[in-house]
């Protein structure tokens, strides 16, 4: 039994519809971008539908570093509630990944962020679906997900567009150098005591999209840890290699990296040359703390319901 083949039962009683999703595992966002031959795959993936009759408005739900977890698909049971379909994807099951908390490099920024496009047109074609009103939200690695897509579903050709984007404390240390989406409405939210990813590096993503008209918001929740919507106690995770003091990598409209040491982007840089100087730039640990405190996952769920209700319009 697991999530690729045995339904999960949400607490309303909607009972989640095992898929496979396709998607490929480009190794950069330069392969993305045009469109190169990459390890193709799927994604494991339960959709949940409000009762009634649809198509429906719909968010696909992206995991972070450990995985899908229960606060993941507890989602569905807020927005199956409002009126909105949910997609939970399992980005590591297929790929023979069970974490990436240790070791980031084990596959590609870029490929998580081709999963949330794949997802997105995955849904497009089904008939549960209103395809005017598809949003992604990501938590962690998958909020750096899903706002990377919001960028490059405008550079990739065909692409669906996103009405929304939820990023609960993303990594934004890969940021597009013009973070244009669109229109599609962005919002980030991280926590003041987070000790995976940067705040103020959250807060200038969403000030830089701001800066080109884009709807694009920011809250910071005063106390609050990595992965705070878990509504569980705080724990440390001792094996996690963390960097979130490390400067930003700025990303063309073609996909090459500006590393932070240079001036002009190099089609060379890769991703793990950049994971590799910021762990020895100073900026590199291990252990970070994630959890909730009381009323933390309260305070997001809110938050996240107050969102989609606005830009979805249920």
């Amino acid at each position: 039994m697991s999530f690729a083949d045995t339904p999960h039962a949400l607490a309303n009683g909607t009972e989640g519809i095992c898929l496979a999703v396709p998607t490929r595992t480009p190794a950069s966002f330069q392969d993305v971008i045009k469109g190169a031959d990459a390890a193709e795959g799927v994604l494991d993936a339960q959709l949940f539908l409000p009762p009634g009759a649809g198509p429906w408005p719909v968010v696909t739900v992206v995991p972070g570093s450990l995985g899908v977890a229960l606060s993941h698909l507890a989602k569905a049971d807020f927005l199956t509630d409002a009126g909105i379909a949910t997609l939970v994807i399992d980005p590591f099951g297929r790929r023979g990944v069970t974490s990436t908390v240790s070791n980031q490099a084990q596959y590609s920024f870029a490929a998580s962020a081709w999963d949330v496009l794949a997802a997105s047109s995955f849904l497009a074609e089904r008939p549960e679906v209103d395809v005017e009103r598809i949003g992604a939200q990501g938590h962690s690695r998958g909020g750096s997900a899903v706002l990377m897509a919001a960028t490059l579903q405008h550079l990739v050709a065909g692409a669906p567009k996103l009405r929304g984007v939820y990023a609960a404390y993303p990594w934004s240390g890969h940021q597009f150098l013009n973070p244009r989406v669109g229109g599609t409405a962005v919002r980030s939210v991280i926590g003041d005591a987070d000790e995976w990813c940067s705040p103020p590096q959250v807060q200038a993503h969403m000030h830089a999209m701001r800066l080109l008209g884009e709807d694009a918001t920011f809250k910071l929740f005063a106390g609050a840890q990595h992965s705070f919507d878990r509504d569980t106690a705080v724990e440390l995770i001792e094996v996690a290699a963390v960097a979130p003091g490390a400067p930003t990598a700025y990303v063309t409209d073609e996909g090459a990296f500006i590393h932070p040491l240079a001036d002009a982007p190099d089609p060379a840089i890769t991703e793990r040359d950049l994971m590799i100087y910021g762990m020895k730039s100073g900026a590199g640990r291990k252990g970070a703390r994630i959890g909730s405190a009381p009323g933390e996952a309260e305070q997001f769920h809110d938050d996240m319901m107050a969102f989609w209700k606005r830009v979805l319009a249920v």
